[in-house]
């Protein structure tokens, strides 16, 4: 069985869908940001949330980016 099939590594399979990870991660962003409003006092759990959810953002942007000035396929 094993010999009928080529080897191939993990990179060399199709990638997922671009499009539905970019708009999960900017759901999920914008679901952390909606975390803001809790019951929570102090102010280190707010940064956290608004720097994950930028660094999600940036993540997003990023490629987008990259991926229009043809630097990444």
């Amino acid at each position: 069985m094993a010999g009928s099939e080529p080897v191939t590594s993990p990179d060399q399979h199709k990638p997922g869908h671009r499009k539905s990870g970019r708009i999960g991660a900017v759901v999920s962003a914008l679901a952390l940001l909606a975390m803001l409003c809790g019951n929570h006092e102090g102010m280190v759990e707010n940064i956290w949330l608004i720097g994950l959810a930028v660094l999600l953002l940036v993540i997003v942007i990023g490629d987008a980016v990259l991926r229009r000035n043809g630097l990444r396929s």
